[in-house]
């Protein structure tokens, strides 16, 4: 198996995190630096940074329904994070994706990089759909804007599928993109001069919220 991808199985880590890993020499086969390409054979000792990691023999994917406040990292300077609401046995898992800490909602976790890389890769064109609300009404010609040629951002047009929530209340939209840049949705609002003030995902492609509880997660099958 080549290095990158036992990495990624290991740890959890994007491919693209892991080559960004051994490229740094932060990983060693055998107590040797490893190079990018490199094969691990049955019986080889790799370990990151130090710390012999292995490849599980099952993987474990869960749902989780972050609720507000929380940060999704394991360092959260201060703040609360996402591992806080979850037992010893599941510390090792990895976000797929990110909520900021004021956005709620569905959050999937895994030990699986190789179905963490799939989900997010821009290829794989799954839909994200989002619980959206307003400071105010949203103007028509500004939801034709956004849903039609786009918002120009700093890093790029950004393009967003929106329906209103409710026929009488512009403030409340769905919406959906398959892409997903750094709370893009909010700056793509900012920028025609609206606040978000309740951002709450609910699909991440096939996977849906539903019912589970704020602060809860529960096993998924993949």
């Amino acid at each position: 198996m080549r290095i990158n991808k036992y990495v990624a199985l290991a740890t959890g880590l994007s491919r693209r995190k892991a080559d960004a890993a051994i490229s740094q020499g932060e990983v060693t086969v055998n107590d040797t630096i490893a190079d990018i390409g490199v094969q691990v054979e049955k019986g080889d000792i790799v370990a990151l940074r130090g710390k012999h990691i292995v490849v599980p023999h099952t993987f474990t994917t869960i749902m989780l329904h972050k609720p507000i406040g929380y940060v999704c990292s394991r360092d959260g300077q201060g703040c609360k994070t996402i591992y806080d609401l979850l037992p010893a046995t599941y510390q090792n898992l990895n976000p797929i994706g990110r909520l900021d800490k004021d956005s709620t909602g569905l959050l999937l976790l895994t030990n699986n990089g190789t179905l963490s890389q799939s989900l997010m890769h821009p290829s794989s064109n799954k839909t994200k759909v989002y619980m959206v609300t307003l400071d105010k009404q949203l103007l028509q010609e500004h939801a034709q804007l956004i849903s039609g040629e786009g918002v120009l951002l700093e890093d790029g047009m950004s393009r967003l599928e929106l329906k209103q929530y409710t026929p009488r209340d512009a403030t409340c939209w769905w919406v959906s993109m398959q892409e997903g840049r750094n709370r893009q949705i909010r700056r793509t609002f900012s920028a025609l001069g609206y606040t978000v003030i309740r951002l709450h995902r609910t699909q991440f492609g096939e996977y849906q919220l539903k019912n589970l509880a704020i602060g809860k997660y529960k096993l998924v099958t993949i």
